[in-house]
């Protein structure tokens, strides 16, 4: 006769155990992928805010006084341009008063 509120003891074999870590292992790496599709998707965010912030100053800075900043210090001296110089690398290169300033933005702690 079955006894309806008995529970039946069950050995866990390692057959057990070993699912339960390969289980974890699954969950882990997708976790730690998923974090660091994240921080990618942010690095790119941050460098594509910096290289915005840098060409609306540039314009500001022709539309307010005719003609484009002759350097990279003259927009964080007058128009209040901030970013982690040790993070980003802003080559800034002036062709001429009357022409658009070369602007390259490189992530320093870019993964290759």
């Amino acid at each position: 006769m079955k006894h309806r509120f008995e529970t039946s003891k069950r050995r866990r074999g390692s057959g057990g155990i070993a699912g339960s870590v390969v289980l974890f292992a699954a969950v882990l790496s997708v976790f730690l992928g998923g974090i660091s599709a994240v921080e990618r998707r942010t690095d790119a965010q941050a460098l594509d805010n910096l290289e915005q912030a840098v060409r609306r100053g540039i314009v500001h800075c022709y539309s307010m006084e005719g003609a484009y900043p002759e350097s990279l210090q003259y927009l964080k001296d007058h128009y209040g341009l901030l970013y982690d110089e040790e993070r980003f690398f802003v080559d800034y290169r002036v062709l001429g008063s009357n022409l658009v300033p070369e602007v390259t933005i490189m992530d320093r702690r870019a993964r290759p």
